[in-house]
């Protein structure tokens, strides 16, 4: 399938996650991506991930995961000639995308003003923590520090256990996600050509709008509520006889049919559970009555029986049965790809099927700077230009 971004050609300046995640997504929509990478050292994430050899290598996990399908070529940017190959570069680009700290850009000397005088039509994208502007503008950001700063770690866990952060990168993938969608935007535009800028704390407060809304319209401070759904119950995640199960009876008949299901019958006359309101407001006792029947049999069967009953209920999964469930394989959202070497790696896809299949790119994550020379070519350079190159430090 011929992706709907193709012929769209994506500069990629990003390190790490936020920036990568975000041109991950265009690849994957049929972007041409060129990450350029600093000489010798590559992105930072090339030296990351729980495999020391691969580190070792420059091609650590943390790089695999947001960087199959570009192509990558080595520029220093701190040199004269390397502006002007990044300028040309420009000249032929849709897209820019860039994680630096607010102002780095301009110190460079390629700035979005400089570089739209040399493509008037280019859409530049400047993801940062915090924004180009305000107090915090200048601040390093990491993952850890938006979950904390934007208030997802003050309502995650429990009473007992928050703040707690989120299991997995989510400040960075969200960021990644909201200047993709942005990026995508800005194509449709029927004039071309404009500055995107993407907060890592704007993008992340802005996707906990229930919990944001009940503080701004309701006067509710959110709070950290564990396992539960505070907008409903019971809606919870149960202990069954080997392990958790989630059930999400939000509806008065799916809390019907799952007491008639439990033996628990005289809880539907009884005053505490009769509504939404009173079951939220005695939930210790509903879920008390509802797990001790729970923990009678195996989470599977039960998960089977309330689905069959319209009862809402899954299992609580490792992140490897989650992989290997049948439903996630069928949908097919893991690529395989063989590196350098032979070692053959397996990374997520972007988790989008389009006309029946998922979204796909031809290539693994490329080694640093194997796309140099013909990118190079492809610009005009010729032999002697790029030895120059090499010798001078540019690439």
């Amino acid at each position: 399938m011929t992706g709907p971004l193709a012929g769209i050609r994506v500069l990629d300046l990003t390190n790490v996650l936020a920036g990568p995640f975000c041109c991950h997504q265009l690849a994957h929509l049929g972007a041409e991506v060129i990450k350029i990478e600093a000489p010798g050292r590559g992105d930072l994430a090339r030296q990351l991930g729980m495999d020391e050899a691969l580190s070792d290598r420059g091609m650590g996990i943390s790089f695999l995961a947001p960087n199959p399908g570009k192509r990558s070529v080595t520029l220093n940017l701190k040199t004269d000639t390397g502006k002007v190959v990044l300028k040309r570069l420009v000249e032929r680009a849709d897209v820019l995308v860039e994680n630096f700290r607010p102002g780095v850009m301009d110190r460079l000397g390629l700035g979005f003003e400089v570089l739209k005088s040399v493509n008037p039509r280019l859409i530049y994208c400047a993801i940062s923590g915090f924004g180009q502007d305000g107090p915090l503008r200048d601040r390093p950001a990491y993952d850890q520090i938006i979950q904390g700063m934007a208030g997802v770690m003050a309502i995650t866990g429990d009473a007992d256990s928050a703040p707690l952060r989120a299991g997995w990168p989510v400040a960075d993938t969200v960021g990644g996600l909201t200047a993709a969608m942005a990026v995508c935007a800005a194509l449709n535009a029927r004039e071309r050509g404009t500055f995107i800028d993407v907060s890592m704390l704007d993008s992340l407060l802005a996707t906990m709008g229930w919990a944001v809304s009940n503080l701004l319209v309701g006067g509710i401070d959110p709070v950290p509520a564990g396992n539960e759904n505070l907008t409903s119950a019971p809606s919870a995640a149960y202990q069954c006889a080997d392990g958790p199960l989630n059930i999400a009876a939000n509806k008065q008949e799916q809390w019907e049919v799952l007491a008639r299901h439990l033996g628990l019958e005289e809880m539907l006359d009884d005053p505490r559970f009769r509504t939404r309101a009173d079951r939220k407001a005695h939930r210790e006792a509903l879920n008390a009555a509802i797990d001790a029947v729970l923990r009678t049999r195996p989470a599977a069967l039960w998960e089977a029986e309330l689905n069959a009953l319209g009862v809402p209920a899954g299992r609580v999964l490792s992140v490897r049965e989650a992989l290997d469930h049948p439903q996630f394989r069928q949908r097919d959202q893991i690529a395989e790809y063989t590196l350098d070497g032979g070692r053959r790696v397996e990374v997520l896809r972007t988790g989008v099927q389009m006309d029946g299949g998922p979204l796909t790119v031809a290539k693994g994550p490329p080694e640093l700077g194997t796309d140099t020379k013909a990118v190079l070519i492809d610009l005009g350079y010729g032999r002697d230009d790029i030895e120059a190159f090499h010798r001078d430090g540019v690439v």
